[in-house]
């Protein structure tokens, strides 16, 4: 699958496959140390925040990205 961003398709790439590595090898053998994806990810994750904000998508209401500024919650 493609990322959001044309950018950001190879990071994602280069993401999904570390983080499968790491999932496969280490993780579901008990070992759990450390984060070898972190950077991987970090770059990724501005890359489409970056897309994001070019090709004005709205994300009100998620916070995936981050907690929104003054945020309020519903009451229903």
């Amino acid at each position: 699958m493609n990322s959001v961003g044309e950018a950001c398709t190879e990071l994602k790439r280069e993401y999904d496959q570390c983080f499968n590595r790491w999932f496969a090898e280490k993780f579901l053998k008990g070992e759990s140390d450390g984060d070898p994806c972190g950077q991987l990810f970090k770059r990724y994750q501005l890359c489409v925040q970056k897309a994001i904000k070019e090709k004005d998508i709205p994300i009100e209401g998620l916070e995936f990205m981050g907690p929104s500024k003054g945020k309020t919650e519903n009451s229903s």
